[in-house]
C-alpha cells in the first residue's frame, strides 16, 4: 500500500472566522537561507516600522498587533550586508486563517542571493500605458488620473510596485504608448490607439525604472507626430529607450549602459509590420517601431555582442490572451540568445505565458500587463522577473506575482497568487523549466546548479526532482455542496491523486474567471475591485464570511430588485464549456436569484452589447431566509458559436419582509476543464486541467467527509 506523510489541512473551510482579535498581538515567522541553503543569520526584517533580525538558524518571529496593519497586507523587507534585498507581501488570510495556530503565521523559506563584483539585478515588467479608463473609467468606476493632479496620481498608481522595482539595479518595462500633452494628431487607422501623458514618464523614473522598450505595435499609434513627440518626452525624461526612431536607423538602434562595469545593451522590436500604410515599423522614410524580422534581430544582436556587450532583447509578437507563443516568436527569441544574446523578454499577448531555460538562457514568453486598463479578468494577473546575470551568464531569477486590482499593480496575494504561479509553474513545465518556491515567490536556478534543498516530502538536485512522498489534503464541503476549492494548496505542487470512498462518485477540474471573488482582498492597496458590478449605495463590506474574513452585502427592499454579476464581458472565451456558477449567501427573509448569461456576438460593439443583448436565464432560485450560509451552485454550458463572449449576472428579488441584506461571499464562475472520473489520477490532458482552482463532483458530498478521503499533492 502507497506510504503518505500526512498532513491534513481544511480546504475552505465553510464557516470558518478568523479567531484573531484585532487588538491581539500575532507572529509572522519564516527561515532565510544562502543559496547553498546555510542558514543567514542577522538579517534585518522591517514591516510597519518594526525590525527583528534572523538568529543562527536563520530562524526570525516578527511580532505585531494585528490592528495596526492596514487592510490585512503584511510587506516585508529583507535587508543583509553583501546580498541583494527582497521584498515579500502577504495577506493576514493567506498566513493566519489556515493554521492550527491562529496567531503564527509561517512564511515558507526564503533564500537571499549574494552580491558579487559583476553581479546584476535586473527587473522586468510587462505593458505600461495610461489612457482610456485612467480618465474616462466605465460602469461609473472612479476616476483615476484627474487633469488637475496628472503627477500625483500618475505616481499613486505605482506606489505599490516601487519598492519591488526600486531594488534592482536596472529596471525595464514595455512602454505600449504614445507620449503627448494632447492627442498628437491623426490616429493610424486601426481599431485601438493610445497615448499617455509626459507624467507617465516621471511616475516610472519614480518608481525605480530605468529604462522603456518601444518595440511595439502602439509605438506608431499617432504617426510621424506622435513619434516626434514621444522620442523628444524621452529624450527630456531620466528614462533610456530603444525599440523605435524617426527612421528604421534609429528604431534598430541598442541603449547602451554600463551597469557594475558590465556593458549592456538594450533592444527592442515588434513581430509585424502592420497591414496599413504607413506600417506600424520604421523605413528609411518613416518613424515607427523596430522590425523584428529574423535579419534584423540577428543583425542588430550580433552587432552589440561583437562588441563584447551583454545583449538583452524584449521583443512584443505571438497572440493575444493564449497559453503559448506562436512558432515564430519561439524561433527569432531562441535566434537571438544563439546569436549570443544574454536575455530575451517578451510580450504582447496580455496574459502570462511560460518560462524557459534554452541553453541556459532565459525566455519569458509573455509578461502580461504591469499598469494596463483591460478589465476582463485574464489581463490582470502577471508578474515581475527579477533576473541576475554574473557577466552576462543567467545565474538566477525570482518571479513576484501581480495582481493588476483596478487597473494598479500590486503584489497578489491569497487567490491570486496562487493563480499566477500556478499558471506560471505548470507553462513553464511543459518547457522542461521549474519554478521552486521562496517565500510567496517563485525561483528559477540553471540546470547545471548543484544547489540541494531538502523539505518534508521533496528533494530538488540539479533542478531536478525526486519524488520521496506526497502530502494528503483532507476537503470539506458546506451543506448542499457539491465543489471544493483548492487554492489552500501549495501553488508549486501538482495534484497527483484524489482519494474517495465511494467509486461511484466522480470528480472534474475547474478553475475560476471572476478575480476577487472571495473578497479577502476587496479593500487592500486603495484600489477596490473593479472586476464585479452592483450598486455601490447597495453595498457594504463585512469583516466576516463564509470561506474566510470578509463578505460583501447588498441592501434589498421589497420595492426594487437589484442585480449583482461580472462586469465586463470576457475577453477570454471557451465556446460550448461546462460551467458553473458558485456562491454562498445569508439573508434573513426569503429571496429569489434568477442567474442569467448575455453574450456579445462575434461583431458586437461592446456598449451595444451591455444596452441591447437579451439576458438568457439559466436557472431561478428562492433562498429561505435562514440567516446563516446557504451554498447555491447553477450548471449551465457556455454559448456554443456565434459568440465573442459573455457575462453572468444575477438578479435578487426581495419575496417577503420590507428590508433586508444579502450578504455574498466566493461568488464564482467556475470552467471545468476535464470530464468527470473517478480514476485517482487526475486527467491533466490539456494545459488549463493543470491548474485547478476547484474539484467538482459528480453529488453532494456529505460534509463529514465520510465519501472523500481528500486529495494529494507531490511536486
Amino acid at each position: 500500500m502507497r506510504q503518505f506523510i500526512t498532513l491534513i489541512i481544511i480546504l475552505a473551510a465553510f464557516g470558518f472566522h478568523s479567531t484573531v482579535n484585532a487588538d491581539q498581538t500575532v507572529n509572522i515567522t519564516g527561515r532565510l537561507f544562502d543559496e547553498s541553503h546555510n542558514p543567514l543569520s542577522n538579517v534585518k526584517i522591517t514591516l510597519n516600522g518594526k525590525t527583528v533580525r534572523s538568529n543562527e538558524q536563520g530562524h526570525f518571529v516578527m511580532p505585531l498587533i494585528k490592528s495596526a496593519v492596514k487592510d490585512d497586507i503584511y510587506q516585508l523587507s529583507f535587508v543583509k550586508k553583501d546580498y541583494f534585498s527582497n521584498i515579500q507581501t502577504f495577506s493576514h488570510y493567506e498566513l493566519f486563517s489556515l493554521q492550527t495556530k491562529k496567531r503564527h503565521g509561517v512564511i515558507a523559506d526564503m533564500t537571499l542571493v549574494a552580491k558579487k563584483e559583476k553581479r546584476v539585478m535586473l527587473a522586468f515588467g510587462g505593458d505600461v500605458m495610461m489612457d482610456r479608463r485612467y480618465y474616462k473609467p466605465y460602469f461609473g468606476d472612479s476616476i483615476l488620473i484627474h487633469p488637475e493632479t496628472r503627477l500625483e496620481d500618475s505616481k499613486k498608481i505605482v506606489e505599490h510596485i516601487k519598492p519591488y522595482m526600486s531594488i534592482a539595479d536596472y529596471a525595464a518595462v514595455n512602454l505600449e504608448t504614445q507620449i503627448a500633452d494632447k492627442k498628437p494628431g491623426d490616429r493610424a487607422p486601426k481599431s485601438v490607439t493610445f497615448y499617455s501623458r509626459p507624467e507617465i514618464l516621471d511616475a516610472l523614473s519614480w518608481a525605480g525604472i530605468d529604462y522603456v522598450s518601444l518595440g511595439n505595435n502602439h509605438t506608431y499609434d499617432y504617426l510621424e507626430p506622435g513619434m516626434e513627440s514621444t522620442v523628444a518626452f524621452l529624450q527630456q525624461s531620466q528614462l533610456g529607450f530603444s525599440g523605435a526612431g524617426m527612421n528604421e536607423k534609429q528604431a534598430l538602434k541598442a541603449h547602451r549602459e554600463i551597469i557594475k562595469n558590465t556593458k549592456f545593451s538594450m533592444l527592442g522590436y515588434v513581430g509585424w509590420e502592420g497591414r496599413s500604410e504607413p506600417t506600424q515599423t520604421a523605413t528609411h522614410q518613416h518613424g515607427g517601431a523596430a522590425y523584428g524580422s529574423m535579419k534584423n534581430i540577428l543583425n542588430s544582436v550580433g552587432q552589440e555582442v561583437a562588441e563584447d556587450r551583454v545583449t538583452i532583447v524584449q521583443y512584443h509578437g505571438s497572440q493575444e490572451y493564449a497559453n503559448s507563443p506562436t512558432g515564430v516568436t519561439e524561433q527569432r527569441l531562441k535566434s537571438a540568445l544563439d546569436k549570443g544574446a544574454a536575455l530575451a523578454i517578451a510580450h504582447h499577448p496580455h496574459v502570462t505565458q511560460g518560462l524557459e531555460l534554452y541553453d541556459n538562457k532565459l525566455i519569458a514568453y509573455s509578461m502580461g500587463n504591469f499598469i494596463f486598463d483591460q478589465n476582463f479578468s485574464a489581463t490582470q494577473h502577471s508578474f515581475i522577473l527579477y533576473v541576475w546575470l554574473d557577466e552576462g551568464k543567467f545565474h538566477r531569477a525570482e518571479i513576484v506575482p501581480l495582481y493588476v486590482k483596478g487597473y494598479k499593480p500590486t503584489p497578489a496575494t491569497g487567490v491570486n497568487r496562487y493563480t499566477v504561479m500556478k499558471r506560471l509553474t505548470e507553462l513553464s513545465k511543459v518547457r522542461n523549466t521549474h519554478i521552486r518556491q521562496s517565500g510567496g515567490h517563485g525561483v528559477i536556478t540553471p540546470i547545471t546548479a548543484s544547489v540541494t534543498v531538502k523539505s518534508i516530502n521533496t528533494e530538488v538536485t540539479k533542478n531536478k526532482y525526486v519524488q520521496k512522498a506526497g502530502e494528503q489534503y483532507k476537503l470539506t464541503f458546506a451543506q448542499g455542496s457539491k465543489i471544493a476549492s483548492l487554492y489552500h494548496l501549495p501553488w508549486h505542487q501538482q495534484l497527483s491523486e484524489v482519494l474517495l470512498d465511494n467509486e461511484q462518485v466522480k470528480y472534474r477540474l475547474g478553475k475560476n474567471l471572476i478575480n476577487g471573488s472571495d473578497f479577502e482582498s476587496y479593500p487592500t492597496f486603495d484600489s477596490p475591485e473593479r472586476g464585479l458590478f452592483f450598486d455601490r449605495s447597495l453595498m457594504t463590506l463585512n469583516n466576516d464570511g463564509a470561506s474566510g474574513n470578509r463578505s460583501i452585502a447588498l441592501a434589498l427592499n421589497k420595492q426594487q430588485a437589484t442585480t449583482f454579476g461580472v462586469k465586463s464581458f470576457w475577453r477570454v472565451y471557451s465556446a460550448s464549456r461546462p460551467m458553473t456558477i458558485k456562491a454562498n449567501y445569508k439573508i434573513k427573509n426569503a429571496v429569489k436569484l434568477s442567474y442569467y448569461w448575455q453574450g456579445r456576438k462575434s461583431r458586437q460593439k461592446l456598449f451595444d452589447a451591455f444596452k441591447n443583448s437579451p439576458k438568457h436565464l439559466i436557472k431561478t432560485v428562492e433562498l429561505t431566509g435562514k440567516d446563516k450560509w446557504q451554498s447555491v451552485e447553477v450548471d449551465f454550458n457556455s454559448p456554443r458559436i456565434g459568440y465573442k463572449s459573455y457575462r453572468i449576472m444575477v438578479e435578487v428579488e426581495l419575496l417577503n419582509g420590507s428590508t433586508t441584506q444579502l450578504a455574498i461571499d466566493d461568488f464564482a464562475v467556475i470552467e471545468w476543464h476535464s470530464a468527470f472520473t473517478n480514476s485517482s489520477k487526475p486527467p491533466f490532458f490539456t494545459l488549463d486541467s493543470r491548474q485547478p482552482a476547484y474539484l467538482g463532483f459528480s453529488e453532494v458530498m456529505k460534509t463529514d467527509n465520510s465519501n472523500s478521503k481528500g486529495v494529494v499533492i507531490t511536486k
